[in-house]
């Protein structure tokens, strides 16, 4: 019933993240907050679950895990609440419109609509700015053009949402604290992370080139369905990820190697914080030194304000 026989790890990991939810809602709440320290680490690592289930819609939105029509709507259901945001809203945001402009204008997840800067305020900044905008530039548009053309498909992105406010809400009325450890925070862990790989993905690096238009991670590829090859995601946007590492092989040559980065982790310390004191591990803007060349100032002014 899989398409690839690697979302087998999907299917584990699904398994695996509810019966930790389970574990923490039925048995797991005092021994945290009385902070036994397995429990502590156990729901560590349900936050890196938590993340993964961010990378597991991604690319579900881009190939579905399943034949079949039903299963995938389950995997839809199951997904919206464990990530936090209904999944349809990856459909216009980023199958339709990032994958389209790639960080160009016209992106409603621009790393540079109101700074052209790289640091940890932009960083931070970013998951709100380009959260709210990806909502008024692409989610409310699509949904008003399928209330017009696709009635079925418009009721069915409906219905996410209204599990996804039962699912919440439920957990609150059942117990409040409960439900802001085990439901809410990670779910804006989720959706706060996802936010920021495609800011260090794309952020400072040239939008208008054939092969520098994305940085890539090899640290996070064995836990995290190889979401790093972010180059070759953008050049064949529906190969399925179990195959990333073999394309990426092809093309890795032609990608500046400075964008192929071996920790998430190190770049983000190297680049956010410790560049504070060494500049030289400060951010490299390819797509100012790519203006610049042109003759153009920078930062440029035709960018829309909205």
């Amino acid at each position: 019933m899989l398409k690839f026989k690697a979302d087998i790890r999907a299917v584990a990991y699904m398994i695996i993240i509810s019966i930790m939810f389970y574990y923490f809602w039925t048995i797991g709440y005092d021994k945290l907050v009385s902070f036994d320290i397995p429990t502590i680490v156990l729901y560590v690592i349900y936050g890196f679950f938590a993340v993964s289930v961010s990378v597991m819609t991604h690319n579900h939105c881009h190939i579905n895990i399943w034949n079949h029509k039903y299963l995938n709507m389950f995997t839809d259901w199951w997904l919206t609440v464990f990530y936090g945001v209904p999944v349809f809203t990856w459909i216009p945001t980023h199958n339709r419109n990032h994958h389209k402009y790639n960080n160009k204008e016209g992106d409603s997840s621009l790393t540079y609509r109101h700074t052209e800067e790289n640091n940890l305020l932009s960083l931070l900044s970013y998951p709100s700015v380009s959260g709210f905008h990806q909502l008024t530039m692409s989610v409310i548009p699509y949904m008003k053009e399928l209330k017009k053309k696709d009635k079925t498909l418009y009721y069915q992105n409906w219905l996410q949402v209204f599990i996804l406010a039962a699912w919440i809400i439920g957990f609150l009325i059942l117990d409040w604290k409960k439900a802001i450890l085990f439901v809410i925070l990670p779910q804006q862990l989720s959706g706060f992370m996802v936010f920021v790989f495609n800011y260090v993905q794309h952020v400072h690096a040239d939008e208008e080139s054939r092969w520098n238009h994305s940085r890539n991670f090899m640290g996070v590829n064995l836990f995290l369905f190889n979401n790093g090859y972010h180059t070759i995601h953008h050049d064949k946007a529906f190969l399925h990820w179990s195959q990333a590492p073999a394309e990426h092989e092809k093309i890795k040559a032609n990608i500046d190697p400075d964008l192929i980065e071996p920790s998430f982790f190190w770049y983000v310390i190297r680049t956010h914080v410790l560049s504070l004191f060494v500049p030289s591990w400060r951010s490299h803007n390819r797509r100012k030194a790519r203006i610049e060349a042109q003759g153009k100032p920078f930062p440029p002014t035709t960018l829309a304000q909205n």
